[in-house]
């Protein structure tokens, strides 16, 4: 095995083990810097395959503001921060099936898919910003626009929860009375 290759499995297995974290997590703050060593790592696969563009597209866009946005988001809804015991998952067992089955069934899928496919990482120009942005901008240019929207419409919808939680009057009518114990709606 060379170095790149126990680079590679190392990565993996960080990005694996962080990625559970991610999900078995009680706290939501935790689950987000969880998730941002899950996406530095997955970053760190790219740049050992050679696609530096992708790795640093990865680093700004997915760590830098999707995450951001995550916790912009948990601070302006006011969502619980601490430990939520809501979060533990109460059917583990057939969720973790599920999990392994579809892991499975792509990396069968992946390794019949390209058993006999080599790449000569040495002259190739797959990772180069060139051909990522020609593809990117070609083929791809409509599912990275509906993404930005759906993320502007996240924060727009968290901005919309936390003025309403904020505001006694607009819950009601929402339809919805705070109760007089609740110390973010029920202001008494």
């Amino acid at each position: 095995m060379t170095w790149v290759q126990a680079i590679f499995v190392l990565l993996s297995l960080v990005a694996l083990g962080s990625g559970l974290l991610v999900v078995t997590t009680t706290h939501l703050v935790h689950a987000a810097l969880w998730l941002v060593v899950t996406l530095g790592s997955v970053a760190g696969l790219f740049l050992v395959l050679a696609a530096e563009f992708v790795a640093w597209v990865q680093v700004l866009i997915y760590v830098g503001a999707v995450v951001v946005l995550l916790l912009f988001a948990l601070m302006l809804t006011r969502a619980p921060t601490g430990r939520t015991d809501d979060l533990t998952v109460r059917r583990a067992l057939p969720a973790a099936v599920v999990a392994g089955l579809v892991g499975v069934l792509l990396s069968v899928t992946v390794v019949a898919g390209f058993r006999d496919v080599r790449l000569d990482l040495a002259h190739t120009v797959v990772g180069s910003a060139e051909t990522t942005g020609t593809t990117v901008f070609t083929m791809w240019v409509l599912p990275f626009e509906v993404l930005s929207v759906l993320l502007l419409a996240a924060l727009v919808g968290a901005i919309a929860l936390s003025r309403l939680r904020a505001d006694p009057s607009a819950a009601d009518l929402a339809g919805t009375s705070a109760p007089a114990d609740d110390p973010v709606r029920g202001r008494r």
